[in-house]
């Protein structure tokens, strides 16, 4: 079964997976964007084996299989309009789960995480948690965002490897110092070798950070 996506832009009326609980049986809503060249079900591969039935995955699909055309470290303007199709995106998917902001969760892998990073610190949004994937903020300067409204409480699972050469690590580490500067709770993880990819250890924090969605409030 499959949604189209609402938005403005190029990744707007594209189709959505969808899988898991339904939405009105759901205990909470996850969002997930793919790397770049993939598609919904590469990243749903990942929610899949977190073993958590009672949630609604939504995933949905970037025009040309790529959520923006430049590098994630090239300046913002290179990317500017591809990033905006996909917050608006991401915002209808969020509206369409009519659940709680703090039932909610984003999560995304490679330029997913990228944009799930930079969707939550341009939108200031008041979601149950954010997992990212081998990402980082994006931009040619580390990331410096305005402090307020800042993203009190916000659990973060921000994940990097210490040799990936797509996603560098001092800018893994500068995310972290943003993200704690604006008052998100930040689990770093951070895996030895050059892969880019999701390890096990990560898949088994996300699961923890998801089994909490909705038992406690976001950004209070």
């Amino acid at each position: 079964m499959s949604w189209l996506s609402r938005g403005t832009g190029a990744h707007a009326g594209l189709p959505v997976a969808l899988e898991g609980a339904p939405l009105h049986r759901a205990r909470a809503a996850v969002v997930l964007l793919h790397g770049r060249a993939g598609n919904p079900y590469a990243i749903l591969r990942h929610a899949r084996v977190l073993g958590q039935p009672d949630l609604a995955l939504l995933a949905p699909q970037a025009e040309g299989r790529s959520w923006y055309p430049a590098r994630f470290v090239r300046p913002l303007a290179e990317n500017a309009a591809h990033l905006d199709s996909a917050f608006s995106v991401v915002d209808g998917l969020i509206a369409a789960a009519g659940l709680p902001p703090e039932r909610v969760a984003l999560m995304g892998f490679s330029q997913g995480a990228c944009v799930s990073l930079e969707y939550v610190v341009r939108r200031r949004p008041r979601l149950g948690a954010v997992i990212a994937l081998s990402g980082g903020l994006m931009g040619a300067a580390p990331p410096d965002p305005a402090p307020e409204p800042g993203l009190a409480g916000l659990p973060v699972l921000l994940a990097g490897g210490r040799e990936d050469r797509q996603i560098p690590l001092a800018r893994v580490l500068e995310t972290e110092d943003a993200l704690g500067r604006l008052g998100a709770d930040v689990t770093l993880h951070l895996r030895d070798g050059d892969l880019h990819g999701v390890t096990e250890a990560e898949r088994r924090l996300a699961a923890t950070l998801l089994a909490r969605l909705g038992t406690a409030p976001a950004g209070a």
